[in-house]
């Protein structure tokens, strides 16, 4: 799941999205899901920046336990799976999300450490103080980076580490389509100093910081996406209605391919300082 560029990716996050959702005459739905759960990943990311991010956590348990929030389809949760010997628990409020996600963990034949849940990021139902690694890539945002750290730090044991992703300024003055295309979804983005202050601000050491390479919003993420857009388009050749909201949501890949200089996905590694020994 990842912050989108005027498409409003993560809308069903809201009240007001489940709502419009559930309304039989909601055809953007209905095609944006089409799309969007045929992808590899809903979001920027590969295996390689997993890897990368992971490098940081150098002290994990052999065994962690692991919370991915906002997993969405998944794509990250089984290269976790793949780059760790832990458990990991996934949650996502959309469910066939989860319901696809739990087929391939099935497929994989990783259901004896590996679990999909439907939940709420916001009120996750994990008890406190009980993992070793928090992952979340481009999902924190929905529910405010202050809010979610608040969240992160309860559930992460002393020493514990969380990595994610969140979206960021580069230039300060972006072409007036993608400001307003921002704005419209997280007013509050802000630059890559400002979350390195806010983990701070919740009692986190930030242990790193990279951006992701522009290889990671295409190999998994728009490539596929404009290929699924393609097809659907052939399925839709007679259909005037759905042919505009295919339309709609190619118009994110173009803009980054012409404007991903504006702005980035960068990852962050944080920890929740160890416990100081008692005397």
């Amino acid at each position: 799941m990842h912050l989108p560029v005027g498409q409003l990716h993560h809308l069903h996050e809201s009240e007001e999205a489940t709502s419009h959702m559930n309304k039989p005459d909601s055809r953007f739905w209905t095609i944006f899901f089409e799309v969007y759960e045929a992808l590899p990943r809903q979001g920027p990311g590969d295996r390689s920046s997993c890897e990368r991010a992971l490098s940081y956590c150098k002290d994990l348990p052999a065994s962690p336990a692991i919370l991915d929030l906002g997993c969405g389809g998944g794509g990250q949760t089984l290269h976790l799976a793949e780059l760790t010997t832990g458990s990991i628990c996934a949650i996502d409020n959309h469910a066939p999300s989860i319901e696809c996600l739990n087929r391939r963990i099935a497929e994989q034949g990783l259901s004896h450490r590996v679990g999909a849940i439907v939940g709420d990021m916001a009120q996750p139902e994990q008890p406190p103080e009980h993992f070793d690694l928090i992952w979340s890539e481009g999902a924190l945002y929905n529910i405010g980076l202050d809010n979610a750290l608040r969240i992160c730090r309860k559930l992460l044991r002393p020493g514990g580490y969380l990595a994610f992703t969140e979206p960021v300024w580069r230039n300060a003055n972006p072409p007036p389509e993608v400001k307003a295309s921002f704005d419209a979804d997280y007013p509050d983005m802000g630059w890559a100093e400002d979350v390195v202050a806010a983990i701070k601000r919740h009692g986190f050491e930030c242990l790193a910081r990279f951006t992701l390479p522009d290889a990671a919003w295409w190999s998994d993420f728009y490539t596929p996406m404009e290929q699924r857009i393609q097809a659907l388009r052939g399925k839709y050749d007679k259909d005037d209605e759905a042919l505009a909201i295919l339309d709609r949501l190619a118009l994110e890949p173009e803009m980054h391919r012409r404007y991903s200089d504006c702005y980035a996905y960068e990852f962050y590694v944080a920890r929740r300082p160890p416990a100081v020994p008692r005397d």
